[in-house]
């Protein structure tokens, strides 16, 4: 992850996980394994074409979700979880391919990103290394995310808690701390692409679009844990109710109704566009189109950064203080970065 992040992280993630408690559904769901009705082929499920109300108009949501509008997609292919630290490691040892967490920082590229006249980090600090998430020993201010967000140097995939920490035994953990550019370059080495959007979130919902979740409109039916989220107090007292404190081996919870596994938590999700905080505003016609010439992307919070959206949530996401375990939800990621809860997975075009 570039440091970028010391000057911008923490504005942008304060502004799009802001406290808010989960309301209590009183609707049930019931358990539907539709797993095996989708074709399958090499880790991959065939999605159906079809239509489906992207984004939500469930005010218990954050305002970059609004309105609810139609959109049709065509079938694709879509890996049924997150790209593990195994294919990952795959990947590497094939192409020797060098991630932008392991690469010194170019602050020729970074200050592009950062308003004029920001001062050069030292050399000590312009060094490989990312973001990690470092939770305190008590009660925090939930407006300051620098009390559990640390810049640790020598973090990458390889060592997702910084020097010292490894991967072996986590093989079927998702990759993390992977930036846009890192997540391309495999997925062209696969011969598979990022999904757009619009893909992901259909896959998602799985033609659930008027639910809350991915399952259903209960959080949690039956007392069964449908997702790794957060419980207990965020960010200091993590209980592991699900059974996991960080990322979940791919495959623990039960698949959505598309086959497609932790398509909620475990870790966010890169898409190919351009993050636009009013997007949904702009498709329903609410809003101006957005002017590429002038930005590939709008985020009034953080003007200068160029940004990828991120879906689904992942393992910190928490009923008091962050809702984003749901289809619908959405948020801007820096492209040249990534962190331990951001991972990403693939799909592909029919042939």
């Amino acid at each position: 992850m570039r440091l970028i992040h010391l000057f911008t992280l923490i504005g942008i993630l304060a502004l799009s996980c802001s406290p808010n408690r989960e309301s209590q559904n009183t609707h049930s769901t019931q358990d539907r394994d539709s797993s095996k009705l989708f074709e399958r082929n090499n880790g991959m499920v065939l999605i159906p074409a079809g239509t489906f109300f992207m984004g939500t108009d469930d005010m218990e949501s954050y305002p970059v979700e609004r309105p609810a509008v139609k959109r049709e997609v065509r079938s694709f292919w879509m890996d049924e979880t997150e790209v593990t630290n195994a294919q990952f490691s795959k990947f590497v040892e094939e192409t020797g391919y060098v991630t932008v967490a392991e690469r010194v920082p170019d602050w020729e590229e970074m200050k592009k990103q950062l308003p004029p006249d920001t001062p050069k980090p030292s050399d000590e600090d312009m060094q490989p290394g990312s973001m990690v998430f470092s939770p305190p020993s008590k009660a925090v201010p939930l407006h300051d995310i620098s009390q559990w967000w640390k810049w640790i140097i020598g973090a990458n995939w390889k060592h997702p808690e910084g020097p010292g920490s490894g991967i072996e035994g986590k093989e079927n953990h998702p990759v993390v701390h992977i930036a846009y550019e890192d997540a391309e370059a495999y997925a062209d080495w696969a011969g598979k692409r990022l999904p757009t959007e619009t893909e992901w979130e259909y896959a998602a919902k799985a033609g659930r679009e008027r639910q809350r979740y991915s399952w259903g409109n209960e959080f949690r039916p039956s007392d069964n844990f449908m997702a790794n989220t957060f419980q207990g107090d965020f960010p200091h007292e993590n209980l592991a109710e699900d059974g996991f404190e960080g990322t979940a081996p791919v495959k623990s919870f039960e698949p959505n109704d598309f086959g497609l596994y932790d398509m909620i938590g475990n870790v966010w999700e890169m898409t190919s566009d351009w993050y636009d905080a009013i997007k949904m505003q702009r498709i329903a016609g609410n809003a101006p189109a957005l002017d590429s010439a002038i930005s590939k992307c709008y985020n009034p919070h953080n003007p200068y950064a160029l940004e990828k959206v991120i879906k689904g949530g992942s393992f910190l996401c928490a009923d008091d203080y962050c809702i984003n375990y749901r289809p619908s939800a959405r948020q801007g990621q820096d492209f040249e970065s990534g962190t331990s809860n951001i991972g990403f997975r693939c799909v592909r075009d029919l042939e």
